[in-house]
């Protein structure tokens, strides 16, 4: 090589540069750097949808199998429910409503069950302060002296109460009826016990929009509140 081509002292030629590059290291980080993405991935899509799941099972809805055939033909025996657990805890009540409680005083026995609940579900019929009455033999049943057209949701064939009964609803309480009346022991039938036929509403466990089993069967839960829409307010709320 001539001597005037030879680079200064200290400098490099070309391919002693290539030679001393460390390419392996920025190499392994990245691999590194791809497994921390792929666990934040994970937790990202994975766990925190089923975290979600769960909240939302727990505090915001209910599921509930129909083991009576009290709310028929609303609501089967076998059939799977889902109930708001946010309207009796945030909202308001209504007439119409489906809920689901916790047995006021010794029901259970008297409901004919497919297998062991602690709970019932019924049709709110009366709230606090109504007057719900009824003549039975066929009579329709009158809340505030004003008469209400069950057709919409009673059992075809069954009469609205096969007996007279006439209830006066006490303040946090509900009066409910099962849409088989023919088939189910409810506030009617229970007017000698501890809550007078009345459920707290304090033991509502949630309101029923929809049924989710058997696949044939899904649909929205109607409350037919239009049912109810003339009948007034009560003047009073008797304290229980």
């Amino acid at each position: 090589m001539d001597p005037e081509q030879q680079p200064p002292y200290g400098a490099q030629e070309p391919h002693a540069v290539a030679a001393t590059s460390e390419p392996k290291p920025a190499k392994s980080a990245k691999k590194h750097t791809d497994a921390s993405f792929g666990l934040k991935d994970f937790a990202l899509w994975c766990g925190i949808p089923i975290l979600i799941m769960v909240l939302l099972r727990v505090f915001v809805f209910g599921m509930y199998l129909i083991p009576s055939s009290s709310m028929e033909d609303t609501i089967m025996p076998g059939d799977r429910v889902i109930t708001s657990q946010l309207t009796p805890r945030f909202g308001k009540i209504n007439r119409g409503d489906i809920v689901v409680f916790k047995d006021p005083s010794d029901w259970l026995p008297a409901e004919k069950t497919t297998e062991g609940t602690d709970y019932l579900i019924k049709r709110v019929i009366g709230l606090p302060g109504d007057v719900v009455e009824c003549a039975g033999n066929g009579a329709p049943v009158t809340i505030n002296g004003v008469v209400i057209d069950e057709q919409s949701y009673i059992k075809p064939g069954v009469e609205p109460s096969a007996f007279a009964f006439n209830v006066t609803v006490t303040e946090g309480h509900l009066f409910v009826m099962g849409d088989n009346r023919a088939n189910s022991a409810d506030s009617r039938y229970h007017k000698n016990d501890a809550e007078k036929g009345l459920v707290p509403i304090a033991d509502v466990k949630g309101v029923a929009f929809l049924r989710y089993w058997p696949l044939n069967r899904i649909g929205w839960l109607s409350a037919h509140h239009d049912v109810f829409a003339h009948v007034p307010e009560p003047k009073t709320i008797p304290s229980a």
